[in-house]
C-alpha cells in the first residue's frame, strides 16, 4: 500500500531502483556474497509477473517460485519455501525489500562456528528516522543531529541463515517468523546475532525508495 502506485501492476520484488529492479539486487548479492546458487521467491501478490521476468534461472542462477494461496505470514511462507529442500544445507532468508553490503559467506561461517544452533539473525544500529535536538538542563536547545544512530541499539536486519532440518520443527503453518519462531529459539538458546555496521536500507515507502536511489553508488 505504501508503495502504491509502482505495485499497482507488480509484486514489491520487481520495483525498480536505478532501473534495476530490487530483486535483480538481491540475487546478484545472495551469488556474490553468499555463493548462492538457487534462489526461491515466497511470493503472493501478482507473484506471476516474477515469472514472466525471470523465467528459471538469472544470469545463470536457478529461479524457483512458492506461491501463496492465501496470506501465511513469513513464517508460513519460508516453511514453505523450505519443503522439499536439502535438509543437509544451510538456507539464507531474506526479507524481499532489503539492500545491504552485509559479507553473507561470513555470517554463514559465523553460524557454523556457533555449533548446534537453529538460526542466525542480521542486526543493525538501529538508526531514527527522525532529527534528534540536544538540549541542556536549562531547557535551551544546544544542538541538532540528523536522523542519528544509536549504536548500541540493535534492530532485526531482515537477513538470516537457517537450518532446514531444525527450522521446520518451529515454523508455524501460518504465520510470522519474528513472532512465532524466534521467541521460542531464543527460550532454547538457539538463535545467534550478526551485527553488521555497514550500508542496509530497506524500501517500505517512496520515500524509502528515494533514500535508497540516492545512497546506491552508480552503476560503474
Amino acid at each position: 500500500m505504501r508503495l502504491r502506485p509502482l505495485t499497482d501492476d507488480r509484486p514489491k520484488a520487481l520495483i525498480e531502483v536505478r532501473g534495476k529492479p530490487i530483486s535483480e539486487y538481491q540475487i546478484e548479492w545472495l551469488v556474490k556474497q553468499g555463493g548462492v546458487d538457487s534462489v526461491t521467491f515466497a511470493c503472493g501478490y501478482k507473484w506471476e509477473k516474477l515469472k514472466e521476468h525471470f523465467g528459471s534461472s538469472y544470469k545463470g542462477t536457478a529461479v524457483h517460485y512458492s506461491p501463496e494461496e492465501e496470506p501465511l505470514g513469513t513464517g508460513g511462507a519460508i516453511r514453505r519455501a523450505l519443503d522439499g529442500q536439502d535438509a543437509g544445507e544451510l538456507v539464507a532468508v531474506a526479507n524481499g525489500d532489503i539492500f545491504t553490503d552485509l559479507p553473507l559467506a561470513r555470517m554463514v561461517e559465523a553460524h557454523r562456528q556457533a555449533g548446534e544452533i537453529t538460526a542466525s539473525m542480521l542486526v543493525v544500529p538501529y538508526r531514527s528516522r527522525f532529527g534528534v535536538v540536544k538540549i541542556d538542563k536549562l531547557k535551551m536547545v544546544r544542538g541538532f543531529e540528523e536522523k542519528p544512530a544509536f549504536p548500541d541499539v540493535w534492530i532485526n536486519g531482515g537477513v538470516y541463515i537457517l537450518d532446514p532440518r531444525k527450522a521446520m520443527k518451529h515454523l508455524p503453518e501460518k504465520g510470522d517468523i519474528e513472532r512465532e519462531t524466534f521467541p521460542k529459539l531464543v527460550t532454547h538458546g538457539e538463535l545467534l546475532s550478526y551485527p553488521h555496521y555497514g550500508e542496509w536500507w530497506f524500501v517500505d515507502s517512496l520515500k524509502d525508495l528515494k533514500e535508497v536511489e540516492d545512497s546506491l553508488k552508480p552503476a560503474a
